[in-house]
């Protein structure tokens, strides 16, 4: 199945982190049940549509790493993979 976002929404791919305490021990995802804060940008959509008509470029793209709110997304289900939905605003840096 293919997700084709709309207006200004982005579908990210989560990016879950190894946490390490001070002494080493590698702490598995399943450790904490935070969400996630970075993923992968998988599709988006062709940005807000403006009053007078045009459409506002999306500043992400396809395959940029971003930084995002941590609740700010929804989560989504498809084919047994984890995705979030993210507005355009719940972004907040492009990680280089």
């Amino acid at each position: 199945m293919t997700i084709k976002p709309v207006s200004d929404h982005i579908v990210i791919e989560p990016i879950s982190q190894e946490e390490k305490t001070e002494t080493g021990i590698i702490l598995p995802d399943t450790a904490s049940k935070e969400r996630p804060e970075q993923g992968k940008v998988i599709a988006v959509g062709p940005g807000r549509l403006l009053p007078n008509g045009k459409r506002r470029t999306m500043e992400v793209k396809k395959g940029d790493i971003v930084l995002f709110t941590k609740y700010g997304p929804n989560e989504v289900k498809i084919d047994d993979k984890e995705y979030l939905i993210a507005r355009e605003e719940d972004i907040l840096a492009i990680l280089e």
